[in-house]
């Protein structure tokens, strides 16, 4: 199957560009309940993995042991803005393990946010690992190779006990063989995964029912999806999709992106799960998709869609900060029976 239109970008009343993809909608069950394109596409998930690696965080013991809260959690999830709120809570996990931010391997990145890189240049700072967006999940991995007592520096490495871990709980999350899962290195260094777009949707969806778990792996995914919608702010922060629509729906629902134009939902109140990926790679068409998934689904009240609607059906700026254009969703969900 090929992928599908899903966005039109305009500028003015003219179509500019098409943004096509793919969407899955699985319930907790393994039933593929809607879909667009090919739900079956193998996709890497990049960052919207990262609720599933943060899950031996919790099992392992790590995160009781260095006294992890919620906001520690949900930044171990995160894709950050580098603000403060990220940097110094990220210094303080690293602190409880007894280590700093030379020990993260996650490399460097240009800061997302004008105003903290211009922060960090007026108090004379460079950028360093502690302000990669994904300095918050490699924290957690580091603190669990220090309680694991396991090498700390190589814990980025496939062969590494840390990331054994990691693939050996996303295969039985999604319910898909090791052996089938393909791995690459991600854009922050460790291992990343590629699966159907609806296994990933299926480890969503099962993360919104922990009860169908056994009692050790229900009770750490429960702690993460609980963490992530009662501190957002650290999962994104500033003007961030992932922040605003867990505010929005507030503890109803889930939600993070990943590199590449992909993102990824969990309904608790219906137990769906939601992978989306956009074919090209332009991450500026997963917002308006998402939004439009959950309106479709009749998964938002007006209330939740009039507060996201800057992502629903995002303006195109110009260099003057004037709107010149729109995007537009322009899909309609197939049952996943008639496939």
């Amino acid at each position: 199957m090929e992928a599908t239109e899903l966005v039109q970008v305009f500028r003015g009343d003219l179509v500019e560009s098409i943004h096509k993809g793919h969407i899955a909608v699985v319930d907790y069950k393994g039933r593929l309940h809607k879909y667009e394109g090919d739900p079956y596409r193998k996709v890497f998930a990049r960052s919207s993995m990262k609720p599933l690696q943060a899950i031996p965080v919790v099992e392992t013991g790590t995160a009781d042991h260095f006294e992890f809260d919620d906001a520690d959690l949900s930044l171990c999830c995160a894709s950050h803005n580098a603000e403060k709120q990220h940097t110094e809570r990220v210094l303080s996990i690293l602190k409880r393990a007894g280590l700093d931010d030379h020990s993260l391997k996650c490399g460097t990145h240009p800061l997302r946010r004008e105003d903290v890189f211009k922060e960090l240049i007026l108090e004379g700072k460079e950028v360093t690992p502690l302000y990669n967006n994904c300095s918050g999940k490699h924290s957690g991995m580091i603190a669990t190779a220090k309680y694991m007592n396991e090498p700390v520096e190589s814990y980025f490495e496939l062969s590494h006990p840390v990331q054994q871990r990691i693939l050996h709980t996303i295969s039985e999350m999604a319910d898909y063989p090791v052996k089938d899962i393909e791995l690459g290195v991600d854009g922050c260094g460790v291992p990343v995964h590629a699966l159907p777009l609806e296994r990933i949707a299926y480890a969503y969806a099962r993360m919104t029912r922990p009860e169908r778990l056994d009692e050790q792996r229900g009770s750490a995914v429960k702690r993460i999806t609980s963490a992530m919608m009662s501190a957002p702010e650290m999962v994104g922060g500033t003007d961030r999709f992932c922040t605003n629509f867990m505010r929005a729906v507030q503890g109803k629902m889930f939600g993070k992106a990943g590199a590449e134009a992909v993102y990824c939902i969990g309904d608790i109140q219906t137990g769906l799960g939601i992978a989306i990926k956009i074919e090209d790679g332009f991450v500026r068409a997963t917002e308006p998709v998402a939004v439009e998934v959950l309106r479709q689904l009749n998964l938002l009240t007006d209330e939740e869609l009039s507060k996201l609607v800057n992502h629903h059906k995002p303006t195109v700026l110009n260099a003057r900060k004037k709107v010149v254009g729109e995007l537009v969703p322009t899909f309609t969900l197939k049952d996943g029976k008639e496939l």
